[in-house]
């Protein structure tokens, strides 16, 4: 059974993906963007922030005694759309393609579930 702290992290985690990764939607498509996309557009600041915004889950995961491997994914996620980031147009591009915080917040709530599997 999951703890009331791993439930509470898990939605903070699942929250600060969506605001940061998915809180608008374009009008008649399927896309949707956050604050993610919006800091991209100020150069390498805004890559810088967005970067540090999104460890917010790495710390989270790192709180619920995550392995050292799903935090290291989670920061290559990170790394890689600072990369991309940098990258005019691309990384404009990506930062609404990529949506790296709701990559990392599927990866730690899967480890969760697979966690409460075991303690079955």
């Amino acid at each position: 059974m999951r703890s009331r702290e791993t439930e509470r992290r898990l939605q903070r985690s699942r929250k600060l993906a969506t605001l940061l990764d998915g809180a608008w939607g374009i009008p008649n498509t399927r896309w949707r963007f956050g604050i993610d996309a919006v800091l991209g557009l100020l150069p390498f600041a805004g890559d810088l922030v967005s970067a540090l915004l999104g460890l917010g889950i790495v710390w989270h995961a790192h709180k619920l005694n995550a392995p050292r491997l799903l935090k290291f994914r989670m920061m290559g996620n990170i790394g890689l759309d600072f990369l991309l980031g940098s990258v005019p147009v691309i990384g404009d591009i990506a930062d609404v393609a990529f949506r790296k915080n709701l990559r990392n917040a599927s990866l730690l709530e899967d480890w969760v579930a697979i966690q409460a599997k075991k303690e079955q």
